[in-house]
């Protein structure tokens, strides 16, 4: 059983940063991937960014160029680097694992199986 554990968030001005992190108890040979999700009041869960097995990455639209996802050498720990942050992106910030690929998008949370308790970002204008 794999546990994830985030942290790092907080309150920023808008244009600020933060930097999330996700701490998995066990990294297998079959974690294929590792995603961050968010949810705002209201909205449904929506894929941030992802990071496979061989350090390839995906973004979605609204956070390309702004947000980074990377992970550390041991592959336990996955970060996500959030700059010229925007009131839109304040949500509660999921960290979740793939211990299989189904195919799918990475950005899909369907493709997830391990999921973290979550981080509540909050963007003020």
């Amino acid at each position: 059983q794999v546990q994830l554990v985030e942290s790092g968030g907080g309150s920023v001005q808008a244009g600020g940063s933060l930097k999330l992190s996700c701490t998995a108890s066990l990294y297998t040979s079959s974690t294929y991937c590792m995603g961050w999700f968010r949810q705002a009041p209201g909205k449904e869960r929506e894929g941030v960014a992802s990071i496979d097995s061989d350090g390839r990455t995906s973004y979605a639209g609204s956070v390309k160029g702004r947000f980074t996802i990377s992970q550390d050498n041991a592959k336990t720990t996955v970060y996500l680097q959030m700059n010229s942050l925007k009131s839109e992106d304040t949500a509660m910030y999921y960290c979740a694992s793939a211990v299989y690929d189904d195919g799918g998008s990475w950005l899909d949370e369907n493709e997830y199986h391990y999921w973290g308790q979550g981080t509540q970002v909050t963007v003020s204008s």
